[in-house]
Order: C-alpha cells, then structure tokens, then sequence
C-alpha cells in the first residue's frame, strides 16, 4: 500500500469519526439516550410498549355491602327527583334614570336575561322557584328534564319570602314533587340539592343540614343552613330529604367574594313549610296573606332592661300601638313586654314579627305581657296585613292632619331615590332597595347616604322599589318615619320627619292616615 493511499484511508477515517461524533452529539442534545443512537429505535419515532391492565377490583362488593346499598339508593333519589326539577331562563328590558352633566334626567333601557332552577309542585304544572329569579322580567322559558322548554306564565309572588309560583303552558302531563314537614328537620341529616348551577344542567348534590332558623337579612330569616353545594343558577331549586321530599328551596350563599360569588359550603333554604303556605295563599287568593297584630317593636338591650326595671330573660318592648290595631284591643301598651305568643317564647322582636306574619286572618292569639312587675295574659284577633281592618270599638276620633297629601308630594318632599336590588345581589342574600340619589336640601339629603340599603320602612320589610315608595309615602305624610339601613356592614336606624303641616284648603283626612 502506498503513502498516498494510506493518507487517503487515514482522511476518510477522521471525517467519519468526526461525522459520528458530531450525529451522537446532536442525538445528545436532543433528549435522546446513548442505546438509542447505537441500534436502538430513532429519536420521535413510537414502538408499542406491551402493558397488562389489573382485572381484579381491590374489593368486592361484598366487601363495601354498606357502601354498595347507600350509593344504589342515591341512585335511585336522583332519578325520581330530577324529572321534576326544571331549569328556568327569564329575558326582559330594564329601565334605569340618569341624569347628565346639566342635572336633566335620562331614561335608559337595556336588556336582561337570567337563569335559575324550579320544581313542579302540582299536577296542574305549578312550578315554584325563587322571586329574584324571575323579579322584573317580561318572559319566562321552562326547560324540563327531558329537554324540552315551554313558556310560562307568573301566577303571583312573594318578595319578603322570595317564592314564586309559576305555571307551565302546554307541558301536559308532569311529574310534582311532594312537600315534606320542614318542622321536622334536624341538624345532621341528609340532604340533596337539585337545580341548574352556572346554567351547566341538571345537578345533584349532596350534604346535611348544617344549622337552623339562620337570618341573612331582615327579610330572609328562620333558613334551613346546608353544606350541599350551592351555586349561582341553583336559585329556586329544591332541597330534598331522604324519601325525594321538598324540605326547603335554596335561596341563597353566603360568599366573600362579591364580585364573583361562589359556593363555601354555606347555602340557605326556605324551609318547605313557610313555602307551602305562600303557595297556598297565592293559588287561592293570587297573593300572599300576612298577619297584622300592629304594634312597633323593640329588641331588649340593656339601657332598655334598666329604664323598665325588667330582669326576664326574653321578649320585646312595646314602642307603640297602631290605633284600632288589633294590639289596640287586646289592650297591649308602650312599655309592655311582650314574652310569648301563641304558646311560643319570644326571643326578639324580628321572632315576634315572623310569628304575627305567619297567623291567619281572625285568629285570636295568645300573649304573656310583662307590664310594670305583673304578668298579664292577652288575647289579639289577628287581621290581614295591608286589608285596612281595625278593632271598630276601638277606633278612635278623628286626628287633625291638614289637607291630604299627595303621594308624589311626599316623596319629593324627601328627596330620596332608590333601585331595585340586581339579580347577583339578591343572590348573595341582601334583601332591600339600594339608595342612588338625595336631592339637595330635602328633608332625607342629612339623613341617609347614597349606597345605602335600605330594609325596612316602620318595621315592614321592604322587597322593591315600589314597596319603598309606597310604604314610606304613606308614613311621613302623617308621622315621623323610622328607616332600617345597611350602611359599611352595620344595621343603622334612621328617623326621616314628618312633612310639616299644611293647613291650607283642601280635603280633610277623616282616618287619621
């Protein structure tokens, strides 16, 4: 072999050494192993791994026979719960007034749509669901279990228990839900929450019944509390028992987060009871019927306790007597406190107005009064709220008020204007009407605060704008009017005056009111 060749030999051998190593350096750093480059499979190229799967259970069912039974018999819950359930989606036109840079009011509309949850609670097509879900809008979609949707038509309303009661149109045949005894729940026990959280469908979900008669507002009291989860879109669903009774309609969570609210193991129910009569009253009557005893009330504090000499444990002081009420003439007085009704220990006047609220029309009801160190027992016949019936014996003269006011008068006169609550903050449990505006110099502009919530107006709760206006419009015509608001997280009481006397001509007020 020559030189020349042998060079040549000795080149080819380097620039492939060099070749191999430059590859192998490559396929290094491209994630690929040594055994790959040196006859294993390509980088990115798949091989099929061989695999054998387990084909035995760890345990048999013998083994979780309790388990077995229980998860069998959730089973069976939500499939003869659900088909009653139905998914509800509302659509409607919103109208807000603005005023410009120049003070001119603006009227502003704009769409609203929403969705909540419902159940059939009769044979006829009766659904119930939430006030809030359907509050202010024009139409109304039902979508059952089976998919199909139908209109539907409002029958009547409750917005201090925020129940409605809706009717199918053209559903036919449907399945209800019965109503269990809501007296009968405990703490502890099961529970399942069906409805349509986020508009995702049909859920189920399953916890106990964590506390009772919680108070979210001053409106929504005596709730059933539950760890079943609760979300936005759950609203009007029902809370069922263990044999798929309806125990409670969720109604509410509790969150910190305002903005985006979601469930923290905190959910809220109308218990089944409260709702069965709303519905009762407004199927035969197309309203709700609350009772009306016509006393103002005081919760027992201590500067109370110290001013009557009082060392009972509960009830609630007397403030005032409505004249011709029916406290007028049971013989109920300023000062009385008030220690049972009906047979029921009073614990606080929001128990006391919860009871009164709760009596049918023409009950008489029985009272243990504390006045003055003695016991006395009382008898009231209970009216309807807002029916304008009076004791006729005890009706008394005539009051001299001057010429009449007009509604629309007073309520300029004060100067406040309100909204109604938006669909997120009914839903994060606030009950009320919020305050926009005061008109400068009116007799409210010192008083309240824009931003505040305003609960109630003289004790009677306060679920809409309307409600505000008419309520406090009848009040400060002819007497000073007490105001409950929410203001940075605490509960205020704030007294608007009366308007001042107007004694020129015009027609007399024979009532008094």
């Amino acid at each position: 072999m020559n030189a020349g060749f042998r060079r040549l030999l000795a080149l080819i051998v380097v620039f492939a050494a060099a070749f191999v190593a430059v590859s192998a350096l490559r396929h290094w750093r491209a994630g690929g192993s040594w055994k790959d480059f040196l006859g294993g499979k390509p980088a990115g190229e798949f091989r099929p791994e061989k695999f054998t799967l387990a084909e035995k259970a760890p345990l048999e069912t013998d083994d979780v026979e309790l388990l077995s039974r229980l998860n069998g018999e959730y089973a069976r819950l939500t499939k003869a719960v659900t088909p009653s359930v139905v998914s509800i989606g509302t659509a409607g036109v919103r109208t807000e007034k603005l005023l410009d840079n120049f003070g001119r009011a603006r009227i502003r509309q704009y769409p609203t749509q929403g969705q909540g949850s419902g159940v059939i609670v009769s044979h006829e097509g009766h659904v119930v669901t939430n006030h809030h879900v359907i509050a202010g809008q024009q139409q109304i979609q039902i979508t059952l279990h089976d998919g199909k949707t139908y209109p539907a038509t409002l029958i009547g309303e409750d917005a201090l228990l925020d129940i409605a009661v809706l009717k199918l149109e053209g559903a036919g045949e449907v399945q209800p839900l019965k109503f269990g005894d809501s007296a009968q729940v405990e703490v502890g026990q099961l529970v399942f929450a069906v409805g349509n959280p986020f508009g995702l469908g049909e859920t189920v979900t399953q916890g106990i019944i964590s506390a009772k008669e919680r108070s979210i507002s001053d409106n929504q009291r005596d709730l059933f509390q539950t760890d079943a989860a609760i979300n936005p879109g759950n609203s009007g669903g029902p809370l069922v028992n263990l044999r798929g009774e309806i125990i409670g309609i969720n109604a509410a969570i509790f969150s910190s987060d305002r903005t985006n609210p979601g469930f923290q193991g905190v959910g809220f129910s109308i218990p089944s009871n409260d709702v069965k009569d709303a519905i009762s009253q407004i199927l035969e009557r197309g309203r709700p019927v609350r009772g009306f005893l016509g006393v103002q009330m005081a919760d027992l504090d201590a500067r109370i306790r110290s001013l009557l000499e009082y060392s009972g444990k509960d009830g609630a002081v007397v403030g005032a007597v409505t004249p011709g009420s029916p406290a007028e003439a049971a013989g109920l007085q300023p000062k009385d406190v008030i220690q049972s009704y009906n047979g029921e220990s009073i614990h606080s006047m929001d128990q006391l107005f919860t009871l009164v609220q709760r009596s049918r029309a023409n009950q008489e009801v029985p009272m243990a009064v504390w006045r003055a160190g003695q016991t006395l027992t009382l008898k009231a016949v209970i009216v309807e709220s807002g029916s304008g019936t009076t004791a006729p014996a005890q009706t008394p003269p005539p009051v001299a008020q001057g010429r009449v006011r007009d509604s629309e008068e007073v309520l300029q006169a004060l100067g406040i204007q309100v909204r109604d609550l938006s669909v997120p903050e009914r839903m994060r449990g606030f009950r009320g009407v919020v305050v926009t505006e005061l008109v400068p110099n009116a007799l409210a502009t010192d008083r309240l605060k824009a931003g505040d919530l305003v609960v109630a107006v003289n004790h009677a709760r306060i679920g809409s704008a309307n409600e505000f206006y008419m309520n406090l419009a009848a009040s400060a015509a002819v007497q000073a009017t007490a105001v409950v608001v929410f203001r940075e997280g605490k509960q205020l009481r704030v007294d608007l005056p009366a308007l001042p006397r107007d004694d020129s001509p015009g027609t007399s007020n024979p009532s008094g009111h």
